[in-house]
């Protein structure tokens, strides 16, 4: 088992917004708002693919995440959107990716927002 999937063990995911002290928190969270997996129309954050965001004092961004698959055809790909994105707020110096599989994704990770755009609800 990776570092990162001792770290999701015993935390509640997915991240909510607001639990970051970093002023830099909510520009991260709206960077995230705008990738999107290409075959649903909802951002990785409110899909819940986000479990955590570890932000240091020194600009270095840590996200743990998942996918809704690991069989996702562009599962190597949204890694790399996601680095991009926060990686252009102002103040983050380094992004780093970990991509965990536990636990795994439900959609009951999904905001209402997600689930409402969906019809899921």
């Amino acid at each position: 088992m990776s570092s990162a999937e001792n770290d999701t063990k015993d935390m509640l995911v997915p991240y909510l917004e607001g639990t970051s002290d970093s002023p830099l928190e909510p520009a991260i969270v709206d960077a995230l708002r705008r990738v999107f997996d290409p075959e649903i129309p909802v951002s990785v954050f409110d899909l819940g693919l986000i479990y955590a965001l570890k932000i240091s004092d020194e600009g270095v961004v840590t996200v743990i995440m998942t996918l809704t698959t690991p069989t996702c055809p562009v599962a190597e790909e949204i890694p790399g959107w996601i680095q991009d994105a926060i990686g252009a707020v102002d103040g983050v110096k380094q992004v780093e990716i970990e991509l965990v599989w536990e636990p795994f994704w439900k959609p009951e990770y999904m905001t209402e927002a997600a689930r409402l755009e969906l019809g899921l609800l």
